[in-house]
């Protein structure tokens, strides 16, 4: 599909995490006869759909193939580490790497930090998803590093968490393939960077509409300055009554 088509909806995928509601809000009272189809996907299954054409744009985490991919970064989200809520990491407003050495920090399979190096101690086994990973911190088999959405997403009333310094972060961008950016997706472009509904295309349309009557003025003052009469007019300085001639003193004679 070329940039110039345009699709009867919108597909648009999302990891866990993020929340897409005020931008698909927005694309309803903007674009209502336009369904958007709204799916929430693993982290690590986003590109692929995007690449086999089941999804036409994607809120994903960074980095992705630029290769393949257009991405737009929106913002990079702080780590934290979720503990239990007597852990002694509690009394402090910020966590060190070092203050988790004797922790084992649980490192699930559908981790979405690029780690150099874990802290803590590694658990003997990888919880299969950052949910059995919570599930393991509040049995206090260890704590869990993980961006402060996810965090959120998976909030227990048991548990709690910290900042987490020195640690890798993550990024998440509106992401589709470079190959098939369409009207729709340059439609979501605009919501997600703020731009109101006369400074994307919606203003073109506008200008474009308006083009016909500022030519039409625009004729009119050329004609009008190259002396030929607008429409509706008359022509300055010529037709009607002769100019008089010049009357003055006449002259003497020598």
């Amino acid at each position: 599909m070329t940039g110039s088509e345009v699709s009867s909806s919108f597909r648009l995928v999302y990891v866990p995490g993020v929340m897409p509601d005020k931008w698909v809000r927005i694309w309803n009272e903007r674009l209502p006869d336009v369904p958007l189809t709204l799916t929430q996907v693993p982290a690590e299954a986003a590109q692929g759909l995007l690449l086999s054409g089941d999804a036409d744009a994607g809120l994903v985490r960074l980095p992705v193939d630029r290769a393949v991919f257009s991405a737009i970064p929106l913002y990079t989200e702080r780590t934290v580490v979720v503990v239990p809520r007597d852990h002694l990491v509690t009394a402090v407003d910020e966590v060190t790497p070092e203050d988790l050495a004797d922790d084992i920090v649980l490192h699930p399979l559908d981790d979405v930090l690029d780690w150099e190096a874990l802290p803590g101690r590694p658990a003997l086994e990888r919880p299969a998803t950052t949910a059995d990973a919570v599930e393991l911190v509040a049995a206090g088999i260890g704590v869990l590093v993980v961006p402060l959405s996810l965090a959120r997403l998976h909030h227990r009333k048991d548990l709690t968490h910290r900042p987490l310094a020195d640690a890798p972060e993550s990024g998440v961008a509106l992401a589709w393939p470079e190959d098939a950016t369409t009207d729709r997706v340059e439609d979501f472009i605009g919501i997600v960077r703020g731009r109101t509904v006369n400074s994307t295309r919606g203003r073109a349309q506008q200008a474009a509409q308006e083009k016909p009557r500022r030519t039409d003025r625009d004729g009119a003052r050329r004609q009008q300055a190259a002396g030929r009469p607008a429409a509706g007019g008359r022509r300055r300085g010529t037709g009607g009554s002769p100019k008089k001639p010049r009357r003055g003193r006449p002259r003497r004679g020598s």
